[in-house]
């Protein structure tokens, strides 16, 4: 195996034997053979005038199997393959590949069988970016994880009935164009043109939440626990939220939220439930020991799943639906055209269970995405013009393991107290409990949600330029300081740096699959940079003035 598509990969250059994260070889050959046969879709799906949505739907789904923690279950793998090599052929037939020539070996390979499948997954060939040139390899990666970003949020978007063409055509022509030998150049502009895809990716899914959900509201969130028998949900997937709220009341049984299912609480439609109960515990990486206390059965939607531990007791408990599978898991089929997920045996086994025991107690306040900023803008404005607040810091992106994201919690504590964090994503659990106060009523933490809402925090930052009547984004009192961690955040820098913000600071550290010539580029176009330390990197950021 080969991978290094996440921030915790071995010493920044890439896992060989197992996953920092868990993930076998077995498995990883396997998403990598999936990823290699979408390319040849993409071959041949790029060629019609018309896109096939049912091929762009199919090719976001398998793309989101492949995220850092979301695939763990290889006869589910080795399913999607199977069903790959049908839409494959499907469009192969359609397109008459008899005229086509110069095919690649992902658009004509054809196993005879499970040996096959297994074999090819281990050969050189279906390393998913391979070329004898660094800098080759590292400007397809980008595109190929970018592209993982930007096919999660279409796939987000899609559940609720939301797509768009562009987005589905271009994943078949930046997934093709790997496939081919181009050169450095045009790899870039397809590295820039993935940033405004993820752009529109994120601003549908925005659409899509904002419509079926209504907008986020302002909302101070329980944290602690009730006597009742609990369902823990975690991931991102908001209609499977509703789902289950729906079949639940009533029932005796509480929901809570985990890890970036917590802005569930901020939508309106999701109020009216009594039995949505709170949120319990902290980011992905905490699930051995929350999991485990919970007691109660849990429910894993979408990223991240993490492997279960020996010692833990929970695995007879945990169930997977979507995208995600786990071996030992009970997986829960997807909904039937205009029906629910049947959450049935969830609902059975919690009532059988305990109360989930109590970690924590008191609240903690979201809800800041960008309708309930702008709706409190006159503030804001003032506060800024007044003084009161010299500078705000987008604190977005994912949590992880590594001590080194200790950094963010101590920029947090240590900002001055007229600074205002804005946050997206789990990385907000390393701060978004301490008692960092306010100013003049602004909370100096603004959660606008997941790391699905990343977007809200592009608008917040492009509707204060325009109020204070800024000529560009570098005047703006804002500064960047993003943790990031899989590959979702990498369609979240890519759309940020094309929404033209610079000097985005990134961390723990810059993203293994960069050469140093693709890095360069990236520190010289758009000023990207690494995290330094805490104190001088606070001070670089109070006192920027560009």
């Amino acid at each position: 195996m080969f991978c290094y598509q996440c921030q915790e990969t071995i010493r920044n250059q890439g896992c060989t034997v197992r996953g920092f994260c868990g993930k076998p070889e077995v498995t990883a050959n396997l998403q990598d053979l999936l990823i290699y046969l979408c390319k040849g879709i993409a071959v041949y799906a790029e060629r019609r005038d018309e896109v096939d949505r049912k091929a762009g739907r199919f090719v976001c789904e398998a793309l989101f199997v492949t995220i850092t923690n979301v695939g763990w279950d290889d006869e589910a793998i080795i399913g999607k393959i199977e069903a790959a090599l049908e839409v494959r052929e499907g469009l192969r037939a359609a397109a008459g590949a008899a005229d086509m020539g110069g095919l690649p070996d992902c658009a004509v390979w054809e196993p005879r069988g499970r040996e096959d499948i297994l074999a090819k997954a281990a050969a050189d060939e279906v390393r998913i970016n391979a070329s004898p040139s660094d800098d080759i390899r590292s400007l397809r990666s980008l595109i190929v994880f970018g592209l993982k970003g930007i096919c999660a949020y279409a796939d987000h978007a899609a559940v609720l009935g939301y797509e768009r063409d562009d987005i589905y055509r271009f994943v078949f022509t930046a997934l093709a164009a790997t496939t081919r030998d181009l050169p450095e150049e045009d790899l870039a502009a397809l590295v820039m043109k993935a940033g405004e895809t993820a752009v529109t990716a994120m601003a549908l899914l925005d659409q899509a939440h904002n419509e079926t959900y209504g907008h986020p509201e302002i909302t101070a969130v329980p944290i602690g626990v009730r006597t009742n028998p609990g369902i823990l949900i975690s991931g991102h997937d908001l209609r499977d939220m509703e789902d289950l709220l729906r079949q639940t009341e009533g029932t005796g049984v509480d929901v809570y939220t985990h890890g970036e299912m917590l802005p569930a609480h901020y939508y309106p439609a999701f109020k009216k439930y009594g039995h949505l109960a709170g949120n319990y515990g902290s980011s992905w990486w905490h699930q051995n020991e929350d999991f485990e206390t919970f007691n109660g059965p849990v429910i894993l939607t979408t990223n991240c799943l993490i492997p279960v531990k020996k010692e833990n007791t929970y695995l007879g408990r945990l169930f997977t639906t979507g995208n995600v599978g786990y071996p030992g898991a009970v997986h829960i089929p997807d909904r039937p055209a205009g029906g629910m997920k049947d959450f049935g045996a969830v609902i059975a086994l919690a009532k059988r269970c305990p109360p989930p025991r109590e970690i924590e107690t008191g609240r903690i306040v979201g809800g800041f995405a960008h309708h309930q900023v702008e709706a409190l803008m006159d503030k804001v404005v003032e506060a800024v013009r007044s003084g009161a607040v010299r500078r705000f810091i987008v604190m977005a992106g994912c949590d992880g393991r590594h001590k080194s994201r200790s950094y963010f919690t101590e920029v947090a504590r240590n900002l001055p107290g007229d600074t205002v964090i804005l946050t997206a994503g789990c990385a907000k659990y390393r701060y978004n409990k301490l008692p960092l106060g306010d100013i003049g009523g602004i909370p100096r933490v603004l959660d606008a949600g997941q790391c699905n809402d990343s977007y809200s925090l592009a608008l917040i930052a492009l509707k204060l330029k325009e109020r204070l009547g800024l000529e560009d984004l570098g005047a703006l009192p804002v500064s960047f300081d993003i943790a990031w961690y899989e590959q979702k955040a990498v369609a979240v820098l890519l759309a940020l740096l094309a929404l033209g913000f610079k000097g985005i600071r990134l961390g723990p550290t810059l993203p293994g699959f960069l050469s140093p010539a693709v890095a360069g580029i990236l520190v010289e176009r758009f000023d990207l940079k690494p995290i330094g330390d805490v104190q001088g990197d606070i001070k670089a950021m109070i006192n920027r003035t560009t």
